[in-house]
């Protein structure tokens, strides 16, 4: 089974606690790592985690709240001093320039051994914003305070896998094995047709990730995220502090279980916790009384997908 692994630094609101850091996560795909909000620490956790810091090129920020994004600066310096070469690209909504342009050219951060792009796009769009030679990464527009969204990963479709006894007993030159992969039948010296259905093994299916970070209950979502292996949103308040979601933006526990019900995701995460938690055990029995494959993000959490 190939490496598909989700890693959270921090799974906290906007007020600092002893208990949480803010926002961020890191994927893992085959030794590719992507990271998912940057909020301050990220690159402590990053480090704490070990993480590879040359293995990273891609951040994908959801919205310009400190808590999502004030780990930056620090992290791209980091960088830097780390002699990082290559193209970083940061990938957000048009003001994420606008803002960290400035400050990366006071302290020099775009003079350093690595070039940095931004990937400016929509957020109130749903399209795809990247694709590699395994990833494809899909906006999903979100409702909260600012402009934001959260983000589908989903692996591109995988090569059947070959069946070598058959490819040893039909003699097929290797030249002709990468076009049996993409599906090609194999005629025989004497003319006759092996279908491919005999010369291979279906592929594990791709695998989806949706995350889905500051956003009040927006069932508008669930046609894009639909199947996700695994989401990750946002649980911020429990059904006692309901008032609160819609003059902040988020969603409670409850709401979070009901979205990953609905698109019929096979495991929801929830975090984003408030500071008024001491015991996010209330967020997480809440969860699950509407979606049972429901667990609580924690800092050096690891699930593979």
């Amino acid at each position: 089974m190939e490496h598909f692994e989700l890693n959270i630094l921090g799974c906290g609101s906007a007020l600092p606690t002893t208990r949480h850091f803010p926002s961020s996560q890191v994927l893992n795909l085959r030794d590719k790592l992507y990271m998912v909000d940057c909020g301050e620490g990220a690159q402590m956790q990053f480090r704490s985690m070990e993480l590879n810091f040359n293995r990273l090129n891609h951040i994908f920020i959801s919205h310009l709240h400190g808590d999502h994004c004030f780990g930056l600066p620090g992290l791209l310096s980091t960088l830097g001093m780390l002699g990082k070469t290559g193209e970083l690209v940061i990938h957000g909504q048009p003001d994420i320039e606008k803002l960290f342009r400035p400050i990366m050219d006071y302290f020099g951060i775009d003079k350093m051994t690595y070039s940095i792009r931004f990937n400016l796009f929509n957020p109130n769009k749903n399209e795809l914003i990247f694709e590699d030679k395994t990833l494809r990464v899909y906006t999903v527009p979100l409702k909260h305070k600012v402009p934001t969204c959260g983000y589908l990963f989903e692996e591109l479709p995988k090569q059947p896998h070959l069946i070598r006894e058959m490819i040893d007993f039909y003699q097929i030159p290797v030249k002709q094995l990468n076009e049996i992969k993409k599906g090609a039948d194999f005629v025989t010296p004497e003319g006759e047709i092996i279908p491919n259905s005999r010369l291979t093994r279906p592929a594990e299916p791709s695998k989806k990730y949706a995350y889905c970070s500051d956003t009040i209950y927006y069932p508008r979502i669930i046609p894009i995220i639909e199947g996700v292996d695994l989401l990750y949103h946002e649980a911020t308040f429990c059904e006692q502090d309901l008032h609160r979601t819609k003059e902040t933006g988020h969603s409670t526990a409850k709401q979070a279980a009901q979205i990953a019900k609905d698109a019929h995701a096979r495991k929801l995460i929830i975090g984003h916790f408030s500071s008024r938690y001491p015991d996010t055990n209330i967020l997480l029995q809440e969860a699950q009384e509407i979606f049972p494959e429901t667990i609580l993000a924690k800092e050096h959490l690891r699930v593979t997908i």
